[in-house]
């Protein structure tokens, strides 16, 4: 047994789904309900929960853990006999302030932690399939152990630019941060002139959008579709990420400013014929 947020990232529940475990959701947002929850299926689970899956920030909801919540997930860890999987992936992808800490800044969470993260995101990496992990002496050695049934390493010019990006000069991360942070307040900017209000996101690549009300009862799917066919905008239905998400979608800060603002005017267009639109839209369960 697992326990996964809801709403997340797809791999953090199917892996294990892949691998023949069951899993658990508990909420995604880091605060009293994700313990209440935690306690609830310690008590009511069996087998017993083997280990706690944490993403922050978060994909896809962009919220963000502080050292105090890290500070009980250890402590609930370690009186439970749990294993944190933390995924730091969007660690430098942060806008407003300090960054995002890591569950191993607690003291003695190495103990039952082991955290993982990317090249993908803070060197623009992705797709090359190059990571790390660190935490745990046992649990990395289980993890070298079956990786090395599983694959021989990666291509030797990946790990040499992956070396390179590491040991290098990191100015090219505040770059990074920077083209995000524009995208973001161009987003948030435009798409609230348009009529769709988006909170603003303080780290990850993304923002986790409500769908506007009078659109919210058709759930994140058929909105998505009507996104598409409507304003040529493409989003993320949030219900992709658990159904806890399915009021939700993910809009992605892949595009420049100014494409990014033609999609709001696009929206706005859109929002604007909402009435005739939901008059030609039957809901997927009506339609059930």
């Amino acid at each position: 047994m697992i326990l996964v947020p809801n709403p997340s990232y797809p791999i953090h529940a199917f892996g294990f789904l892949m691998a023949g475990a069951a899993i658990r959701s508990v909420p995604c947002e880091p605060g009293p309900e994700f313990f209440h929850a935690l306690e609830r299926a310690v008590a009511h689970s069996i087998p017993s929960p083997l280990a706690l899956v944490l993403c922050y920030p978060s994909n896809p909801t962009a919220q963000v853990a502080d050292l105090d919540f890290y500070r009980d997930v250890v402590a609930f860890a370690k009186k439970h006999d749990l294993i944190v999987l933390s995924d730091l992936a969007y660690s430098e992808v942060y806008f407003d302030g300090d960054p995002p800490p890591s569950v191993l800044q607690v003291p003695g969470a190495v103990d039952v932690t082991v955290e993982f993260t990317s090249m993908s995101k803070t060197f623009s990496m992705a797709g090359w399939r190059m990571g790390f992990a660190v935490g745990n002496e046992r649990l990395i050695a289980a993890l070298a152990r079956v990786k090395s049934y599983l694959d021989y390493g990666a291509y030797t010019p990946i790990q040499v630019a992956a070396t390179a990006a590491l040991n290098g000069p990191q100015e090219c991360i505040a770059e990074m941060r920077a083209v995000y942070k524009k995208r973001r307040d161009a987003l948030v900017e435009s798409f609230g002139k348009a009529g769709w209000e988006i909170p603003s996101p303080s780290a990850s690549m993304f923002a986790w959008a409500p769908i506007p009300e009078q659109f919210r009862s058709l759930g994140s799917l058929e909105f998505s579709k009507l996104l598409i066919e409507k304003a040529d905008v493409a989003v993320a239905p949030g219900v992709g990420f658990g159904e806890h998400g399915d009021e939700y979608v993910r809009i992605a800060l892949v595009e420049n400013e100014q494409r990014i603002r033609q999609a709001a005017r696009n929206i706005r267009r859109f929002l604007e014929t909402g009435a005739e639109t939901l008059h030609n839209v039957v809901p997927l369960a009506a339609a059930r």
